[in-house]
């Protein structure tokens, strides 16, 4: 899917319709001291390593796409309609 680089919306910050940047969200990094990855860490210790069985039937090939706007009068960040697409492609128009 073909996405143009920039695109008009509504910025809650300003409060009118101002340009937008789009590019791909991408995932921050994991803390390892956060309490559910103390857990998971915790849980695996020990004999036996997986607390819970790894799923290796993935049905589904390709990933959701969560598009993040970005303002360009203040900078505000939202995210966009995150879709089921095999190709994101942003597009220079």
């Amino acid at each position: 899917m073909k996405v143009p680089k920039n695109t008009m919306s509504l910025c809650p910050r300003c409060k009118k319709h101002t340009e937008f940047t789009i590019s791909i969200y991408k995932k921050g990094k994991k803390r390892t001291l956060a309490e559910g990855q103390r857990r998971y860490d915790r849980k695996k210790r020990g004999y036996g390593s997986q607390p819970k069985e790894v799923f290796h039937k993935n049905a589904k090939i390709n990933k959701k796409t969560t598009p993040l706007l970005t303002c360009s009068v203040c900078g505000f960040k939202k995210y966009g309609r995150s879709q089921r697409i095999k190709k994101f492609e942003i597009v220079t128009a």
